[in-house]
């Protein structure tokens, strides 16, 4: 049995920080796992940010309302899941998620959740588990599953790694610079090409 392994935001969403910090004007959340690795420095410096300006989680649900899947992404997601079990594992959170889940057909997600108070504002940010798209696919594979993956930052590279086969797709020169083993397309077409030659069952 072979399962597909995608990240989210940069593969089929457009990255929700970057579309809230366009919206506020706020560049300093521009930054992504593209920049910062370590997911811990980020989401504590994009809390610390949204404080300082004071938005909560209602201004940026009412952005990502406004957003849609990446063009080419739906029919991408529906043609892989003809050839694969499919599940997003993604370093997003639910409250985020959603809206947009329901335009891509709801596939199954993996991801964190967010502590917000009466008032709104985001107190803190909940991981499902350290390491959770490398840990996810280790768990699959002990489900006897094998797994191809695909992602385009830094934080999708462990699972990239630990899959049967990792994909980098749209992603920035300077993860493709430092990863060099994983094949890096920047179209669904091309994104398709990898996933059929990386499956063992060919049709």
């Amino acid at each position: 049995m072979e399962l597909a392994c995608l990240d989210l935001e940069g593969v089929l969403i457009p990255e929700i920080w970057i579309a809230f910090a366009e919206k506020t004007g706020i560049e300093e959340l521009k930054a992504t796992t593209r920049d910062i690795p370590d997911y811990d420095v980020l989401m504590k410096q994009r809390l610390r940010i949204l404080d300082e300006h004071g938005y909560g989680l209602p201004a940026i649900q009412e952005v990502i309302g406004e957003l849609d899947p990446i063009p080419g992404a739906k029919e991408f997601l529906d043609w892989l899941r003809t050839k694969y079990q499919v599940v997003i594992l993604s370093d997003t959170f639910y409250e985020f998620a959603m809206p947009l889940m329901a335009k891509l057909g709801f596939p199954a997600l993996l991801c964190h959740k967010l502590e917000v108070n009466e008032e709104g504002r985001i107190t803190n940010y909940l991981l499902r588990q350290r390491d959770p798209k490398r840990q996810s696919v280790r768990a699959f594979q002990l489900l006897n599953y094998r797994v191809v993956a695909a992602g385009d930052s830094y934080n999708d590279t462990t699972m990239l790694k630990q899959a049967e086969a990792g994909i980098l797709f749209k992603s920035p020169q300077n993860v493709i610079d430092e990863f060099p083993q994983f094949p890096a397309v920047h179209e669904y077409e091309e994104l398709k090409a990898e996933f059929i030659k990386a499956s063992l069952v060919h049709n």
